[in-house]
């Protein structure tokens, strides 16, 4: 999880969110979380190296639109990542 930039740890926390969207769909929902645009390069080329990291898999909707999920590895990463942060939230709450 460390090697993952916080743009990567986000795009799983949403995917982890969702059933099977497709990368406009993730595209829309990190813009909506974010409140910023993300550019189709960007957000294509990080789903791409998570899935090469074996985080995410991606495969065919409609054999044209691809749509994204997480692995168990991903979502593994997560829970470990959000149980790392909860025990600082823990400290300062």
């Amino acid at each position: 999880m460390y090697n993952l930039t916080g743009f990567q740890r986000d795009l799983l926390f949403v995917l982890d969110g969702m059933d099977g969207p497709s990368g406009k769909e993730v595209r829309q929902a990190i813009e909506r979380s974010q409140d910023r645009k993300v550019r189709h390069a960007r957000l294509y080329a990080n789903l791409n190296e998570l899935v090469e990291e074996g985080l995410v898999s991606k495969g065919r909707e409609d054999g044209r639109t691809n749509e994204y999920d997480t692995t168990a590895a991903g979502h593994r990463l997560l829970r470990d990542r959000y149980e790392w942060e909860e025990q600082y939230l823990q400290a300062v709450g």
